[in-house]
């Protein structure tokens, strides 16, 4: 919901429109087969759809949606026990529960609150965070203005100052610049229970600070040419991104303390204090060299997490950013909290819990710790299909108290309790802070500015073997004035203290003309090849640093520095050879295009999705929401090699050093680069680095080179394919009635190329064969008019989920461990189930031992999306029934030579 992009909905209509009819289908011929399973969703499956871990117990408390009130996206819990909630665009409301234990039929009782005076028009609600404290609540407001909801975005405090238990006093503590699912989000209480901590997504312009524990020095630090998203996501919006910020309870003294985010919607505190904050991945650049899954991350005093636009996002490699705890995997953050003040078994003493709105799964992030920071482990706390989780909290009972909704999604409010044996948290001590933690923090200590002190303690870290810990202390001496440690920075003997102290005089910007020379002096006397793989990315991006920030070598100097990092070039490490890269390419060196070329031809493993190992199985995702998990299914079934993909987009940026032969196998490259699938903006990105490249060819050669590299595949835009077509629209969100009677008695000189093209723009091929030609997948559809109405058609394209076949439905198994896994069970033996779970390959499984299984049932979702016909016009939808009923036949009644040519594709 909140972290996909507003615009999501589109994404996936034209180019998935809809694995076309594969349930819808399977549907329709239930209906003539009275022997064929089916299986309709129960009114009463809220709470049966949930896959809980063994012990626990979920209720359904109450339905907003149900009740006129909107779909709900945020709650807290107030100082008397009452559940305060905001529906997404809409107002606030305050429950009365039901008592733990007191059954299902205990009512729930809901006020729609009263804010301001009775002469106040602003209102109140549209809120992504709302926290109780300081007898007041604080309302993070997400709002686009308008007439009817004329409250600005902004961070808000209400008071009952009258004592009527209505919120009389309305005070705006910060107005903020940003709104949309990117905007501002989360509050929560400070650990030591004094001030407040908000945190705003990558739409969110970061307000003027009183103080910045990561210091206002952010650009984009990337010699990777910047390609910005070619359909416009996020252009104008630069670094710092997503930012967290600490705040007084009256507003004042703001604090940035941490930044680098991409919509990082909730954060965290633990027992000891710690911030964690769960971030959200790009879906458009699935595929690519620069995608991110959504992570958690341990955000602490002046971290910096590197997200930047387009494909300038930094590897988490880098040492001017931290790298997440854990790689989550595809999917939308929108709740985080900590579990150690619930009623739960011990095991959840040291657990996050991570909702994720897309494929409706709660993560149990369990933390150990690792040095001055945190590992973790990962398992499924809480599932449904589907459950769209919006917001969560551990209420005053020890429950967990969770809703769903969204995007005016069909909205809920749930509980969950435990109700078995296990010991209990409270039985465990919280696990003290270890000694690198401290120490880590006693350098925090010293991101407030100028302190005497600062540069004694923190120097020395400069080399500690945790990065975490050098992170910090080089955040400590970029606070402090250049004229205390200047000099030291370019003399410094030591190796590692030398590139981290390199790293923070180049971010300082100084204008010293003296000063690039002697940091790159003082660089060239380390050996690369003496240094660890971790030590020199370190190096190399120190380099790189003082050239985007200072400048580039001279002659002298560039020549020293290729003659050190050439030799290495290339490793066997891809992350290596990417900085290597960078660097490399930037400064001419020579035989740098011949190596990066031979590179490109070493055959790599797609079978991960880029961004490095995930928690979750991109595959398990597909089936749980189609509408997103389509565009991964696609991805998996031909995925980009992603090395050859960052390395020839690096190319881009070599003006010398080419020769025809080189150079023409470079443009090959790019059209092959074209017949892979990706997200939404690959062809874009790949097209606008094609553009790039081009302009750095030899005049008389171009037209031929944009030829050879797949000019003449492209759009105008350069966006899609030609080959693809696509509905021309305008769309409608269409309903069955309205649908019926636009189509019925109106089936008569159609046309058919347009009726097929519509029936390939949304992949009904790839399922079902229709006429001798498309997939296996699905049921054939050639004899589809002898056996059903235009209404039967209508209804199951339009509503998929209505009536779903047990041949073509999708099983969710949960397994003993309380993992769960869907996908479509293909083949069973005494031993194991075959479980296949992406629809565009299908011969992708994963054996599963029944012996493993504790449960399984039919998933209530079709793996087709809902409302597939949205994108067409009239006639582009009377020509796909017509070329669906027609069974392919271009002889068809419905169609005629004359008719087809004078409505020209209408």
């Amino acid at each position: 919901m909140f972290n996909k992009n507003s615009s999501a909905t589109s994404v996936f209509v034209k180019p998935l429109l809809g694995l076309g009819l594969l349930v819808g289908l399977g549907a329709f011929y239930a209906k003539v087969d009275p022997f064929a399973p089916t299986h309709v969703r129960p009114d009463n499956s809220k709470v049966d759809k949930l896959k809980l871990q063994p012990g626990f117990k979920a209720e359904h408390l109450y339905s907003p949606s149900e009740n006129g009130q909107g779909s709900w996206v945020s709650m807290c819990f107030d100082d008397k026990g009452r559940l305060i909630t905001s529906d997404q665009y809409g107002g606030l409301y305050r429950l009365t529960l039901p008592a733990l234990g007191s059954g299902s039929t205990a009512p729930t009782k809901v006020e729609h609150l009263k804010v301001g005076t009775p002469g106040d028009t602003l209102g109140m609600g549209t809120a992504h965070g709302l926290l109780y404290a300081f007898n007041s609540l604080y309302v993070m407001v997400n709002n686009r203005v308008t007439k009817d909801l004329p409250v600005h975005s902004g961070f808000y405090r209400l008071q009952d100052t009258n004592g009527d238990d209505q919120y009389d006093k309305v005070s705006l503590l910060k107005e903020l610049e940003g709104n949309g699912e990117h905007g501002p989000h989360s509050i929560k209480l400070s650990p030591d229970g004094k001030s407040l901590y908000v945190i705003s997504g990558n739409h969110t312009d970061a307000p003027q600070m009183d103080n910045y524990l990561l210091p206002k020095t952010w650009k984009q630090d990337n010699l990777f040419p910047l390609i910005k998203d070619p359909r416009g996501h996020a252009n104008d919006r630069m670094a710092p991104g997503g930012w967290v910020a600490n705040v007084q309870p009256d507003g004042s003294d703001w604090v940035l303390y941490s930044a680098g985010y991409r919509n990082a919607f909730d954060m965290a505190f633990n027992d000891t204090g710690d911030l964690f904050v769960y971030d959200a991945d790009m879906e458009w650049d699935i595929g690519t060299p620069w995608y991110r899954p959504t992570r958690i991350c341990h955000a602490t005093s002046g971290s910096e997490f590197g997200w930047r636009t387009g494909n300038s996002k930094w590897s988490p490699a880098l040492p001017d950013n931290l790298p997440p705890i854990i790689n989550i995997g595809q999917g939308s953050p929108t709740s985080m909290l900590f579990a150690s003040n619930a009623k739960f078994p011990a095991k959840y003493k040291n657990t996050l819990l991570a909702f994720d709105w897309s494929f409706g799964i709660v993560h149990a992030i369990h933390l150990k710790p690792s040095g001055s920071t945190f590992s973790a482990d990962r398992e499924e706390f809480l599932s449904g299909v589907p459950l769209p989780l919006t917001d969560g909290v551990i209420g005053p009972d020890g429950a967990l108290y969770f809703m769903t909704g969204g995007r005016r999604l069909e909205s809920d409010l749930y509980r969950v309790s435990y109700a078995g044996n296990d010991a209990l948290v409270s039985s465990v001590a919280v696990t003290p802070v270890n000694k690198e933690n401290e120490l880590r923090r006693s350098l925090e200590k010293y991101h407030t500015g100028p302190n005497s002190a600062a540069i004694a303690a923190a120097w020395p870290q400069l080399n500690n073997p945790d990065r975490f810990i050098r992170y910090a202390a080089r955040i400590a001496v970029e606070h402090q004035p250049l004229s205390e440690w200047k000099d030291k920075a370019t003399s410094e003997k030591d190796p590692i203290t030398a590139i981290q102290a390199a790293i923070a005089l180049a971010r300082t910007d100084s204008v010293d003309s003296d000063i690039k020379s002697k940091l790159n002096a003082n660089l060239l006397r380390i050996n690369l090849k003496s240094l660890t793989e971790p030590q020199q990315i370190d190096l190399i991006r120190a380099y790189e640093l003082v050239t985007l920030r200072l400048g580039e070598p001279d002659a002298a100097q560039k020549k020293q520095i290729v003659a050190a990092l050439n030799p290495s070039y290339p490793s066997n490490s891809g992350e290596l050879n990417r900085s290597l890269a960078r660097i490399l390419i930037t400064l001419e060196a020579p035989g740098v295009i011949e190596k990066t070329l031979a590179l490109m031809d070493k055959k790599e493993d797609t079978s991960m999705m880029p961004g490095g190992m995930t928690a979750t199985s991109s595959a398990d995702l597909i089936m749980r929401n189609p509408q997103y998990g389509l565009d991964i299914a696609k991805t998996l079934e031909k995925m980009p090699p992603p090395q050859q993909t960052y390395l020839a987009t690096m190319l881009s940026a070599a003006k010398t050093g080419w020769t025809p032969a080189t150079q023409e196998k470079y443009m090959k490259w790019f059209n092959k680069a074209f017949t892979y699938q990706a997200g939404r903006s690959y062809i874009g990105f790949i097209d606008k680095a094609r553009k790039m490249a081009l302009a750095n060819a030899p005049e008389n050669k171009r037209v031929a080179y944009d030829k050879m590299s797949g000019g003449e595949l492209l759009t105008k835009n350069g966006n899609d394919l030609v080959q693809s077509v696509y509905p021309k629209g305008p769309g409608k969100r269409w309903e069955v009635p309205t649908a019926v009677a636009v189509v019925e008695d109106h089936l008569t000189g159609r046309n058919f190329q347009q009726g097929k093209d519509m029936y390939n723009a949304i992949t009904c091929g790839r399922c079902h064969a229709i006429n001798g030609q498309g997939g296996n997948i699905g049921p054939d559809l050639t004899q589809l008019a002898t056996r059903f109405t235009t209404k039967d058609i209508l209804e199951s394209i339009i509503e998929p989920n209505k009536v779903i076949s047990d041949q073509y439905a999708a099983t969710q198994i949960t397994l003993k461990n309380g993992e769960s896994i869907v996908g479509r069970i293909t083949n069973e033996d005494n031993a194991s189930y075959t479980v296949s779970q992406n629809p565009f390959a299908p011969d992708m499984v994963v054996k599963i031992p029944k012996k493993d299984v504790a449960a399984s049932k039919y998933s209530t979702v079709s793996i087709m999306l809902p409302g597939l016909i949205n994108s067409l016009n009239e006639e582009e939808l009377k020509d796909l029934i017509a070329y669906l009923k027609s069974g392919g036949n271009e002889k068809n009644a419905m169609f005629s030579a004359q008719s087809s040519k004078s409505q020209g594709g209408k």
